[in-house]
């Protein structure tokens, strides 16, 4: 069992898994690098909408990586990164970022 201490995007807390505190170090850095990305986008000003464009891609990435995991076990040939469903999901995240730069 881990503890983690977060001080992210101006919040400060400290959470307890199941998971070693070696692997959740290495979530928070790889969250964190997602963050500091998002931080370089003019348009995003508020640490919620970091947050919440940053929950986006990580939720992105990873419907991609269970598409392609089903896919394997399947049998199935991997579909392309340029695939309808990818597609799909890409404008639509992209109007949810428009939807907030108008909000803003």
């Amino acid at each position: 069992m881990g503890k983690l201490h977060i001080n992210i995007l101006d919040t400060s807390f400290t959470i307890q898994a199941d998971e070693e505190e070696e692997y959740l170090k290495k979530l928070l850095t790889y969250y964190e690098k997602i963050t500091e990305d998002i931080k370089k986008i003019p348009s995003v000003k508020l640490p919620i909408q970091n947050s919440i464009l940053a929950g986006i891609m990580l939720c992105d990435e990873l419907y991609k990586e269970k598409s392609k995991l089903l896919a394997i076990t399947k049998g199935k040939t991997l579909p392309s990164q340029n695939s309808d469903n990818d597609k799909e999901i890409n404008s639509r995240t992209l109007d949810m970022i428009n939807k907030i730069d108008k909000v803003l």
